[in-house]
């Protein structure tokens, strides 16, 4: 029988997404301080672009969509946003959400492991995500325990456990 092993990923539910963006557009279309500013959020592709008359509005409605995504139990490390940039008569900010672990995190969480976790366990790099296997249990709940404390910029779930 094959080692108990578990995946380290980076996934996000796009779903989850779409409902914090939606709530937050109803949000901005109904709130006193967003009217007349032409504050809307809305999805540009694969990106999620932020639209208002000032600086601050566009900060805010963005305030606004990150509160919907911790409310939904959605990481803001996935959510990369950018600086609200003027665009004729409004301002415009752009944010992505990422999802996947690319090569140099998946580096740095192995390096965690191999310094810090229990001897006798492997991780091997798997496209974006991590395969961490180990002959006990035990050692694998270590390292789940081990990343969890660890303050990595990029958020981390466990999955295929057996």
């Amino acid at each position: 029988m094959a080692d108990p092993s578990f995946d380290v990923v980076s996934k996000v539910d796009r779903q989850e997404v779409d409902n914090a963006l939606n709530q937050a557009a109803k949000e901005a279309a109904t709130r006193y301080d967003f009217k007349g500013t032409g504050a809307e959020i809305a999805w540009s592709g694969e990106s999620i672009v932020v639209k208002a008359s000032s600086e601050e509005r566009c900060a805010a409605l963005l305030d606004v969509f990150k509160e919907k995504l911790v409310k939904r139990q959605i990481s803001l490390k996935t959510l990369e946003a950018g600086e609200p940039q003027q665009s004729g008569k409004e301002y415009r900010l752009t944010a992505t959400v990422s999802e996947g672990i690319s090569q140099d995190n998946a580096k740095k969480v192995s390096k965690v492991i191999r310094e810090q976790g229990p001897k006798g366990v492997q991780a091997q790099i798997q496209g974006d995500q991590l395969r961490v296997s180990a002959k006990k249990k035990d050692d694998l709940q270590a390292v789940i325990a081990l990343l969890k404390g660890e303050d990595f910029d990029f958020a981390l779930q466990f999955t295929n456990y057996r």
